[in-house]
C-alpha cells in the first residue's frame, strides 16, 4: 500500500512538472512568434520609411582587429543565439549594452564538447568538425554546419576574445579554451589558452547539479536514464521533433542534433523506432547534455581542463534558499519562478542514495542543498572538483581591483536560475547592476597589454 501511494506521488509529481515545463516552453514560443508578427505587421506599414530606415542599419557590421575585443555571451541548456526564436534575445538585451558583443546560436540540448567545437567555428568560420575519433565513438556525422564567414575570423593571440557563459555555456568556454591548448583543431596549430582574455560565468555549470537526477539520470552512473521521468518525456519530444524535420520550424528553433541525422529523409520510420527504443541517436551514446551536467560528467570534464595563469575568470553564482533552524528551504515563493520552484524545494532536500558510492571522496549532502532551482550554488562558485582551482569569495566588485589572471573570483547573488536572461523585468535594477559590471571589468580591468582607448592622445 505503501508503495503504491509513493508511485502515484511520483507519477502525479511527473505530470505537474511536465506540465509546467510544456507550459512555459510554449510561452516563449508564442511569444517570440507573436513579436515577428508584430513587427512584419509594423514593416509593412512602415515600408515608405524603409530606404531610410536602411541607411543606419549595422546589422551586418563587422569586426576589426583594431577594435576592442568582442564579448561573446554563449547561452545554456534549452538556449538560442541571435536568429533563433525571431528577435527573442535569450540575454534579454543585454547585448545591446556594447557595441562589440557575439550572441552565437549553438545547440541548445547537443553535448559540450559538440558545442565547444562549433563555438570555434562560429568564430573562425568553415565547416564544424566534430573529430573523426569523436565522431565515430558517438555515432555522428564528423562535419556540421558551415560558417561561410566567421564572425572574428582575425581570433588568436593577439586578437584574443572576452566568453560570458550562462549555465552550461560557462563549461563550454572552458572546454573550448582547453582545446584551443591542447590544439585540437585540425589546420590550426597556432591556437593557444591566450585566445581567450577572460571568462565570465552567469549561473555556471562548473561541477554539475543534483537536479539531473531528480529529472532523471541515473545517480549511478550519470549517463543512463530512468525508464519514467523527465527526461524521458524530453527526450521522446525531441526524437520527434527533430524526424519530421520541418523546415520552418528547425529555422526558428532547433535542437542542434542535425549531425546526427535524425530526419525522416535520412532514417526513415525503421530508424525513428531505433531512436526511441534508445538503440541510436544522441541519447544513446550519451552525446547530450544532460549527462555532462551529472556530478560524474562534471567530473570527467573537469579532470582535463585547466584554469590558466593569464586568463581572467569571474563568477556569479545564484542561490534562492535560507537556512532556518538548520533547515534549507527556499527563500520566499512570490520571487522564485513557477518553472523553478518545485525544484529549489526538492534540491534543498536532496539525498544522495545510500546504497551507491559518493560521486567524490568527501562528498556531503548538505553542501549540495543551496541552489538556484538549476544548479547547486557550490557548483557555480568555481571548478572544485576533483582538484578546487584557485579562488577568491568577494562581496563588492571592488574587492577583486586590481583584477589579477588565474583566480577565480566569485560573487553570491540572490536569485534564481534565469532570473538574468529572457525576461529583463523579472531581475528589475538587479540586471544592468550585473550586465553593466560585467562589460566594464571586460572593457575596464580585463587586458594584457594597454587598451587603446576612444579619444586616447598617446604623446610622442
Amino acid at each position: 500500500m505503501i508503495r503504491w501511494w509513493i508511485s502515484a506521488l511520483q507519477c502525479t509529481e511527473l505530470f505537474l512538472t511536465s506540465l509546467v515545463h510544456l507550459t512555459y516552453g510554449f510561452y516563449i514560443f508564442s511569444t517570440a512568434l507573436a513579436g515577428d508578427l508584430s513587427q512584419a505587421v509594423s514593416d509593412w506599414f512602415s515600408k515608405p520609411n524603409l530606404e531610410n530606415g536602411l541607411k543606419g542599419d549595422d546589422s551586418n557590421k563587422t569586426t576589426s582587429g583594431g577594435d576592442l575585443p568582442p564579448i561573446v555571451l554563449v547561452h545554456g541548456i534549452f538556449g538560442f543565439g541571435k536568429g533563433r526564436l525571431g528577435n527573442l534575445s535569450y540575454f534579454a538585451g543585454a547585448e545591446k549594452k556594447d557595441d562589440r558583443v557575439l550572441v552565437p546560436d549553438l545547440g541548445s540540448l547537443t553535448s559540450i564538447y559538440d558545442r565547444a567545437r562549433e563555438l570555434f567555428y562560429y568564430l573562425k568560420g568553415g565547416q564544424v568538425d566534430f573529430g573523426e575519433e569523436h565522431s565515430k565513438a558517438c555515432g555522428h556525422s564528423q562535419f556540421g554546419r558551415i560558417y561561410e564567414k566567421g564572425h572574428y575570423p582575425e581570433w588568436d593571440e593577439d586578437h584574443p576574445i572576452h566568453f560570458v557563459g550562462h549555465s552550461a555555456g560557462a563549461q563550454v568556454v572552458r572546454v573550448l579554451q582547453q582545446m584551443l591548448a591542447d590544439k585540437a583543431f585540425e589546420g590550426y596549430e597556432d591556437t593557444s589558452e591566450n585566445w581567450v582574455l577572460s571568462i565570465t560565468s552567469l549561473s555556471g555549470a562548473f561541477n554539475g547539479t543534483t537536479r539531473t537526477y531528480l529529472d532523471g539520470m541515473q545517480p549511478e552512473d550519470g549517463r543512463s536514464l530512468k525508464p519514467i521521468c523527465l527526461l524521458q518525456l524530453c527526450r521522446i519530444g525531441v526524437i520527434i521533433y527533430d524526424w519530421f524535420d520541418i523546415p520552418c520550424l528547425k529555422n526558428f528553433y532547433n535542437f542542434g542534433f542535425d549531425h546526427f541525422n535524425m530526419s525522416w529523409k535520412k532514417m526513415g520510420i525503421c530508424g525513428l523506432i531505433d531512436c526511441l527504443l534508445g538503440n541510436s541517436g544522441p541519447f544513446a551514446s550519451s552525446d547530450w547534455i544532460l549527462p555532462d551536467l551529472t556530478i560524474q560528467g562534471s567530473l570527467r570534464l573537469n579532470s582535463n581542463i585547466r584554469t590558466f595563469p593569464d586568463t581572467y575568470y569571474f563568477s556569479y553564482a545564484t542561490k534562492r534558499t535560507r537556512k532556518i533552524m538548520g533547515i534549507t528551504v527556499p527563500s520566499g515563493i512570490l520571487g522564485i519562478h513557477p518553472l523553478l520552484f518545485i525544484r529549489v524545494l526538492q534540491m534543498s532536500q536532496w539525498r544522495h542514495p545510500p546504497d551507491i558510492m559518493p560521486p567524490y571522496k568527501g562528498y556531503r549532502d548538505e553542501d549540495w542543498w543551496d541552489n538556484d532551482g538549476a544548479l547547486n550554488t557550490i557548483s557555480m562558485t568555481h571548478p572544485r572538483f576533483p582538484v578546487e582551482h584557485p579562488s577568491h569569495f568577494i562581496v563588492q566588485d571592488s574587492d577583486c581591483q586590481p583584477l589579477l589572471p588565474g583566480i577565480w573570483y566569485y560573487k553570491i547573488v540572490e536569485g534564481d536560475h534565469i532570473l538574468f536572461i529572457i525576461n529583463r523585468e523579472r531581475a528589475g535594477t538587479q540586471f544592468d547592476l550585473i550586465y553593466d559590471s560585467i562589460f566594464e571589468r571586460c572593457r575596464k580591468h580585463a587586458f594584457r597589454k594597454n587598451p587603446t582607448l576612444p579619444n586616447h592622445q598617446v604623446d610622442h
